[in-house]
């Protein structure tokens, strides 16, 4: 699915205007009741909205908290979620939200709009290290509040109990996008002080299910959130996470009628004998994902500090071995933007697979005869494959990189903690939190990003590019939509001459569930919920 990208403030107040008039979701068959099973291979690492940002947690983030703003199942169309309304100014700076009136968290306790000041706050104060800081830049006080100098932010205020109004120093096309992400979803101060660090573990959120049970290493149980306020979700009554699951064993378990969604996807080894098998006419959906696999280079550590190194192993890695790897499921990768995105740039060519160049620009950076490092990958099939293949492209330019396979918990940690050299994304790899071409920058490439804890692995901080992005994104109006895509293209070409990843292929997503699970193909490859929309699968079997 194409990308929709809201484009500047005065087409969002027209969004608005549209939407606070009956904005709907997509007309949904199926009945209410019953569960469903899915399984993962590796436990899930965090409930918390402000910490949480893998594409496993993701989607399950979604279904316990909610926020001002959400999107139409199965789209890119923004709609208000807490907030029953909003208002924009004619400047593009001043936000108003009209809180939707009753909505409670699981505690019981009704939501305020001084709720919705403390999450977002929470998400920004250093001591969180949330990996979504960044993307709450452009609110006033940002800075302030990020270095820590101040315990709010001065843009944010509440002037009654239903009303949230958020100030930016300057326009930002993408805000509503940004109060549509988990980082900005509302939550109970008093049940984050009661449980503090495991308040990841422990999640309270307004969302239309809530956890009732986590057996560490085992499973994970979601119940229907009886007073969530929306009248068509969810469907089901449970979900059963089954997490130490063999993708392999979950697969003979699905055929079984054991398990109803593979979480981790069809295992690479049979996924053409199931694609090809009629008996699963129906039963497999093939999704377009913005979406992008890369290596990243720890670009603040030795030998990496080192652009010709950088260049080197771009060109060094054989990408279309990969994506045989893979059966097919993706296509060669040039650039960090993936082809369905806004701003992708067509006419760029990327850096060409010749390990003879390579050669000749590590012994130019002084390192003729190569040098060790480290490779980390999850050790989810294909990755560690994957991670071999990168193993024997480095090998054969003089690099020896010893293979770190572990669990994604323990790789994305590595990653945050800059203890990474180099570092597959496989498993992990980058999926938009909104279809604009910013996403692609802050969290993961921006100086935001390179914080403990973020996700910008490579800890690459150009603070030019940094100040471009900012410039592109205050371009908010709609007459400038085509020059702020287009500085965006520019960004990323300077992105890739700095060569912090080594962007490898773009992933085309195939999910595969049970006859007994209903729903429309699009809620199992949904573009923003990753890799299922739980609200909106039921159970044909429900009574």
């Amino acid at each position: 699915m194409k990308p929709n990208a809201i484009r500047g403030a005065a087409s969002a107040l027209v969004l608005a205007a549209a939407l606070t008039q009956g904005g709907s979701v997509l007309a949904q068959e199926g009945g209410f009741g019953g569960q469903m099973v899915v399984t993962y291979k590796d436990d899930i690492s965090t409930f918390d909205p402000a910490i949480g940002y893998d594409w496993q947690n993701w989607s399950m983030i979604k279904s316990l908290f909610d926020g001002l703003m959400d999107y139409k199942p199965g789209t890119t169309e923004l709609i208000p979620d807490l907030a029953e309304s909003y208002t924009i100014s004619e400047d593009g700076l001043v936000y108003t939200f009209k809180l939707r009136p009753g909505v409670k968290f699981h505690n019981g306790r009704e939501l305020t709009a001084t709720d919705v000041k403390y999450s977002i706050e929470r998400s920004v104060n250093p001591e969180t290290q949330s990996p979504g800081q960044g993307f709450f830049w452009q609110i006033k006080g940002f800075d302030e509040m990020a270095s820590g100098g101040a315990q709010e932010l001065s843009g944010i205020t509440t002037p009654d109990d239903g009303t949230v109004v958020i100030e930016l120093s300057q326009p930002d096309a993408t805000f509503l996008q940004i109060v549509a992400i988990n980082f900005a979803f509302a939550v109970p101060r008093e049940e984050v002080e009661k449980y503090g660090p495991d308040f990841g573990r422990n999640p309270v959120g307004t969302g239309a299910y809530k956890m009732t049970e986590w057996a560490l290493g085992q499973r994970v149980v979601f119940e229907r959130n009886a007073d969530y306020f929306r009248d068509d979700a969810p469907h089901l009554d449970k979900i059963i996470f089954e997490v130490g699951q063999d993708p392999s064993v979950a697969l003979l378990r699905l055929k079984r009628g054991e398990v109803d969604v593979l979480g981790d996807g069809i295992p690479p080894a049979n996924f053409l004998q199931e694609k090809n098998d009629p008996a699963n006419k129906g039963l497999i959906v093939e999704g377009e994902l913005l979406h992008t696999g890369y290596i990243t280079l720890n670009t603040t550590e030795a030998p990496f500090d080192n652009k010709l190194v950088r260049q080197a192993v771009n060109m060094a890695i054989n990408k279309e071995k990969v994506v045989r790897i893979v059966n097919g499921r993706g296509v060669v990768a040039n650039q960090p933007l993936p082809p369905a995105m806004p701003a992708y740039d067509t006419a760029f060519e990327g850096y060409p697979y010749d390990p003879a160049k390579a050669k000749e620009l590590l012994a130019e950076a002084g390192y003729a005869d190569g040098f060790e490092t480290e490779l980390y990958a999850m050790n989810t099939d294909p990755n560690p494959r994957i991670a071999q293949s990168f193993q024997q492209d480095l090998a054969a330019i003089g690099i020896k990189a010893e293979i770190k396979a572990l669990a994604q918990a323990t790789v994305i940690d590595a990653g945050g903690q800059g203890a990474a050299p180099m570092l597959w994304s496989g498993g992990m790899a980058w999926i938009a939190d909104y279809p604009d071409p910013s996403n692609f920058y802050g969290p993961i490439l921006g100086c935001g990003g390179a914080v403990p804890g973020g996700w910008n692995w490579a800890k690459y901080c150009n603070e030019e590019i940094d100040a471009l992005a900012a410039k592109a994104d205050g371009m908010a109006g709609a007459d400038q939509a085509d020059a702020r895509i287009k500085m965006w293209s520019e960004i990323y070409n300077k992105i890739m001459d700095d060569a912090p990843w080594v962007p490898v292929f773009n992933e085309v997503r195939f999910a595969m569930h049970t006859a007994r699970i209903g729903g429309k193909d699009i809620f199992f490859a949904d573009p923003i919920h990753i890799p299922v929309h739980y609200e909106y699968v039921y159970a044909k079997d429900a009574e």
